[in-house]
């Protein structure tokens, strides 16, 4: 089926690749762009941090001498970056000349693009502050009471992240976010537009994948790359350190776990967020092309 989608793509209109972690979603655009052109754009809210590479997978230059590569690494790991923050950055590209090929794990990213993204005012500084203490102090409970009804029957419950927003954007401004999100302006690419293709795969194969690519990710500089993050004032506070396994090899650094702990966390830690994954794109994504893999 992935070689069918693939010779039947339109060499026009944009591409969309979503999809969990170690799926193979960077080949798979990779492979698009050779055979059709285009331009390869990052959908995934880690690796748009310019200070974590190896950690979070992005593309290195060998790939990056095949086709060009937008949006990778290019906010500050101590810098506010949301999805209202990437789809103005992703505007001029689709108005642009070269067709995009959009590749990413945030269906978060995904959904605002093709069905619109509602205009909610920033949290001030003080209320996210405020918000990241309950969730640490007194858990996702605390958060989840204050929610009103609409909106905790929308989101991801699970999810401390969605909570989390979910918590802060009624707090900010008094109304939920399922009042906003009914609000919601038209899309920057209706899904009719584009051509959609989400990567699932068997639990335990993905599994497989997420273990081996740790390992390597280890074996290619990621404890030097978490080091140097640690020299340059990295604090667990800051938005890069979202990216998944940060908080464990961080931790191994500061002397608060061993080595072998660190890393059978982080990889725990990545097969609970590809489960995040796979739940949102059940629910969101169900008029997308599906690929099941291997």
């Amino acid at each position: 089926m992935r070689d069918g989608w693939l010779s039947s793509l339109d060499a026009e209109r944009p591409v969309l690749i979503a999809g969990p972690t170690a799926s193979g979603k960077s080949a798979l655009a990779l492979e698009v762009v050779s055979r059709h052109g285009g331009v390869i754009v990052n959908a995934d809210a880690l690796q748009v941090f310019a200070n974590w590479r190896v950690l979070t997978a992005r593309p290195g230059p060998d790939e990056e001498s095949v086709a060009p590569h937008l949006l990778y690494g290019h906010v500050a790991g101590d810098a506010e970056y949301s999805v209202g923050h990437w789809l103005r950055d992703l505007q001029p590209i689709l108005n642009g000349d070269a067709r995009p090929v959009i590749v990413g794990g945030t269906g978060l990213y995904f959904t605002a693009l093709t069905s619109g993204l509602a205009s909610i005012p920033p949290t001030p500084p003080e209320i996210r502050d405020r918000a990241t203490s309950i969730l640490r102090d007194e858990g996702l409970p605390a958060l989840l009471a204050d929610l009103d009804e609409a909106s905790a029957a929308r989101i991801d419950t699970r999810n401390p992240m969605r909570v989390q927003r979910a918590w802060e954007v009624l707090t900010t401004t008094g109304r939920g976010i399922a009042a906003w999100q009914d609000d919601t302006p038209p899309p920057l690419l209706p899904l009719a537009n584009a051509q959609p293709v989400l990567l699932d795969a068997d639990r335990d194969w993905l599994g497989e994948r997420i273990d081996r690519r740790f390992d390597a990710m280890i074996a290619d500089g990621a404890l030097d790359e978490a080091r140097a993050n640690l020299d340059a004032g990295f604090r667990l506070t800051w938005p890069s350190a979202k990216a998944i396994g940060a908080p464990e090899l961080i931790g191994y650094l500061k002397g608060d776990r061993c080595l072998k702990a660190a890393v059978a966390d982080g990889k725990i830690a990545t097969r609970q967020f590809a489960k995040r994954q796979r739940t949102w794109f059940r629910s969101k994504m169900s008029q997308w092309t599906t690929v099941v893999l291997p």
